[in-house]
């Protein structure tokens, strides 16, 4: 590990981290003036229950998964990210405001699948030109800096969402999300690939060879943030808890933006602290704040502790969104990163759909706090599997 020569909240944010995090900005702008509102407009347009809810989110990201391991690999062999991070978010883009044409929640599914396929394309290359787009000393600091504009991206679009969705409904506003999506696009334009980050991989690498080539202390790893991610119900269930003890849709998306106002002003210092005390305490941490986040969603019962809860999974999303993805450059050989990048997004986005399926079934049939119960449990689990896990 180099020697810290950064100093200040942005030092080592380079040209790349900068463009690749401006592009994700205006992207999550478009996303979440959508995805936060398919919930609800699952539930209070087309009168779908919880159990439809998680299936489609669970599903969207578990087909995505499919195609990670297979871009990254793919970025690897021919030395190339941006024809992935291109192509990925402009499909992307273009799917997004066909969600105002749904009338039934099949085609919300079909559409949310679509969408998480360009998601599926772009993630793994993506991420791997972050890792090379900077010092490995600010490492946690570059991806603490992109998921924070992803977060603000975030926020700005669900902010969006709470202002024009009384005034304009949800279908106009599925149409105007086109808009920054495309604005996006035109930002890739400007990220550039040196031929210094073209990596050093001479050796050809199949498939199946460079997952054989994976340490087995990398492979014990993702096992462990899988484990995670089953339990890892997310915010869809935070909305319709929030429905669930009487909120009305606007207030639950205000609850949602809390969230990402946390998590983005939380994401950096959590990528610095990671840098500094090492990724598994900040991971660690993360996931016990989740559990006890968990824990809290079983009794709430108003809106002050909603708002509470919002922002504690704000400040654990944080703590582990951006430090698994540098957790894993960490441990991954070096001729390998995106083929790592890939294994670990889809090993940790196949499990969505079980996932969603379990916390929607238990929601429907038993109750909202059983699926609480069952994040909860699967959190304790994945922390204990965790302690297996070496440090870099």
């Amino acid at each position: 590990m180099t020697a810290h020569t950064h100093t200040g909240i942005i030092g080592g944010i380079t040209r790349n981290v900068f463009i690749l995090g401006l592009v994700s900005l205006f992207t999550d702008l478009s996303s979440q003036m959508v995805f936060p509102l398919i919930p609800l407009f699952l539930t209070s347009v087309l009168g779908c229950g919880a159990l439809v809810v998680g299936v489609v989110e669970g599903a969207a990201e578990t087909c995505a998964s499919f195609l990670k391991v297979v871009s990254g690999y793919w970025s690897d062999k021919i030395r190339k990210r941006k024809p992935f991070i291109l192509f990925g978010y402009s499909m992307s883009s273009i799917i997004k405001p066909l969600f105002a044409l749904a009338n039934a929640w099949s085609f919300v599914l079909f559409l949310r699948v679509i969408e998480r396929i360009g998601k599926g394309l772009r993630t793994a290359p993506r991420d791997a030109l972050v890792a090379e787009s900077c010092d490995e000393s600010v490492r946690g600091r570059a991806y603490g800096f992109h998921r924070a504009a992803d977060g603000i991206g975030s926020m700005l679009g669900a902010l969006l969402a709470l202002l024009l969705l009384p005034a304009i409904g949800y279908r106009n506003i599925f149409l105007f999300a086109l808009i920054p999506g495309m604005i996006s696009v035109f930002v890739i334009f400007f990220v550039r690939e040196k031929k210094a980050q073209k990596r050093a991989a001479q050796k050809e690498v199949s498939v199946r060879l460079g997952l054989k080539q994976l340490p087995a202390n990398l492979k014990l790893y993702i096992v462990a943030c899988s484990i995670f991610a089953l339990g890892h119900f997310g915010y869809p269930f935070f909305l319709l808890r929030a429905k669930n003890i009487g909120l009305a849709d606007n207030t639950a998306i205000l609850a949602y933006l809390l969230f990402y106002v946390v998590y983005s002003i939380s994401a950096v210092p959590s990528g610095i602290l990671s840098d500094r005390i090492g990724r598994r305490p900040v991971l660690i941490g993360g996931y016990l704040a989740f559990g006890i986040t968990s824990a809290g969603l079983i009794f709430s019962s108003s809106l002050c502790s909603m708002l509470f809860l919002f922002m504690a999974y704000g400040i654990s999303y944080a703590m582990i969104d951006g430090t698994q993805r540098a957790f894993v450059v960490d441990l991954a050989p070096q001729h390998l990163k995106g083929t790592a990048l890939g294994v670990f997004h889809t090993a940790t986005g196949m499990v969505a759909l079980p996932g969603g399926y379990i916390a929607g079934s238990l929601w429907d049939k038993i109750s909202p706090e059983a699926t609480f119960v069952y994040g909860l449990s699967l959190t304790a689990a994945s922390v204990v599997f965790f302690f297996f896990v070496k440090r870099a």
